[in-house]
């Protein structure tokens, strides 16, 4: 005789399990694989198998597979891979590389039938537009990220600041009182980051070079246009926070911008979402965040970047039915409030990003809010673009050069970068 659970015996359960494992093996068996590769970071490991886990059980017919490596090696890896039909299936890409990954044929457009472009215009946040060619998208992001103000509670209340700047002006003076200096004269807390090696440069062409008035490209940014009077002010108001007797940070100040933040050596410090994971991991530091500073007049203007995903050319056939389905889950709105949850970027739709909640979310609200006045760059090689802005900034501070040649001197090798690229 067996015992009897809820009113089965023993045996027929045994059978019954017998039956569903049977039946999961060959369903396993059948399951379509696919790669996904994303660079290594935590927070982004970490969100994106929690999307997988969530996609396979609505999907038992497919398994995502995910490999990561240091963003130093990512795009040696992917760029190798691809052609050799190995490597991922999806890839995820920085926007800036679209059109490297383009020329070299390690992407395919997105299936118009299922990602219509008509569709993506009204759902995402325009900046995903430069994903677009013609009526066709060639990758989609699950997140955006924009720039804020990143503050040090505890220096402020050292220096009896009541708040974070406002306005550009509010900044300078708060970065004067922040700033500590030695018997020599040597600055040991700055007031504020610098370095166009992390994201200044950005919140130099698309923060302050609007905010005095100009525009850092035009003709689809295809026409370098910093070169100006505009741009000018805003190198000046940029170069006096480190170059000067009354400089209130150092290029270079503890090699990297971020870590004398995290230090607790900077008062201030501008980044991007994406740095609130790991300054909440960061022991002892306690910090604050605000909107990028407005002008007198209160203009307001920021940059906004992203990480795309992307079906890359080796997926084909049952495999690239499998891409398509994991593509359009995690740019999905269930994905999107899980990558803000997990890893603090930002949703990119503005029916995830602009709800209350999320809007007025002491962290991730500077941020969304930061969204509806932010420029993207239409970047043809973002680094190489990215180093004439160090190189620009070197020539001032080791070489003595005046303001005006070093700007006249970024913008023509910039130009040259961008008619080679678009005249290709």
């Amino acid at each position: 005789m067996f015992k009897t659970i809820t009113g089965k015996s023993v045996r027929g359960v045994a059978l019954a399990s017998a039956t569903s494992a049977a039946l999961f093996a060959a369903s396993a068996a059948d399951a379509v694989e696919i790669e996904y590769w994303q660079y290594f970071f935590d927070a982004r490991v970490t969100a994106m198998e929690q999307l997988i886990e969530n996609f396979q059980a609505a999907n038992p017919d497919i398994t995502v597979t995910m490999t990561h490596f240091p963003y130093a090696d990512y795009r040696t890896k992917v760029a190798a891979a691809v052609p050799a039909g190995e490597g991922p299936d999806v890839v995820q890409l920085f926007y800036g590389w679209l059109n490297d990954y383009k020329e070299a044929q390690l992407i395919q457009p997105l299936p118009a039938d299922t990602f219509p472009a008509a569709e993506i215009d009204e759902a995402f946040f325009p900046m995903v537009q430069a994903m677009k060619e013609g009526d066709r998208y060639w990758a989609l992001p699950t997140a955006v990220r924009s720039l804020a103000l990143f503050y040090n509670e505890r220096l402020f209340e050292e220096a009896g600041i009541d708040g974070p700047p406002e306005t550009l002006d509010e900044l300078v003076e708060t970065a004067a009182a922040l700033t500590k200096r030695d018997g020599a004269g040597n600055i040991t807390q700055v007031g504020i980051t610098a370095g166009m090696t992390a994201q200044d440069h950005h919140w130099w062409r698309e923060g302050l070079i609007r905010q005095f008035g100009g525009e850092p490209y035009v003709d689809d940014y295809q026409t370098v246009n910093y070169n100006s009077d505009a741009g000018k002010a805003a190198l000046g108001f940029y170069t006096d926070l480190f170059m000067g007797d009354d400089a209130v940070s150092a290029v270079g100040f503890m090699d990297e911008p971020q870590a004398a933040f995290k230090a607790g050596r900077a008062g201030m410090h501008i980044d991007g979402s994406f740095r609130i994971g790991s300054l909440n991991n960061t022991r002892g530091l306690k910090w604050g965040v605000t909107e990028l500073p407005a002008t007198a007049d209160g203009a307001q203007s920021n940059y906004s970047s992203y990480w795309v995903n992307a079906i890359t050319t080796k997926a084909e056939g049952e495999k690239y039915d499998a891409a398509v389905k994991f593509m359009q889950y995690i740019t999905s709105d269930e994905a999107m409030q899980i990558w803000l949850d997990v890893v603090g970027e930002l949703p990119a739709k503005p029916s995830v990003g602009l709800t209350e909640e999320n809007a007025q979310n002491e962290v991730f609200g500077p941020f969304i809010r930061g969204l509806e006045y932010a420029h993207t760059t239409k970047f043809v090689n973002e680094s190489a673009q990215r180093q004439l802005m160090v190189e620009m900034i070197e020539r001032m501070t080791l070489q003595d050069m005046p303001l005006e040649e070093s700007l006249a001197i970024a913008a023509e090798a910039e130009q040259k970068i961008l008619d080679a690229a678009y005249k290709e």
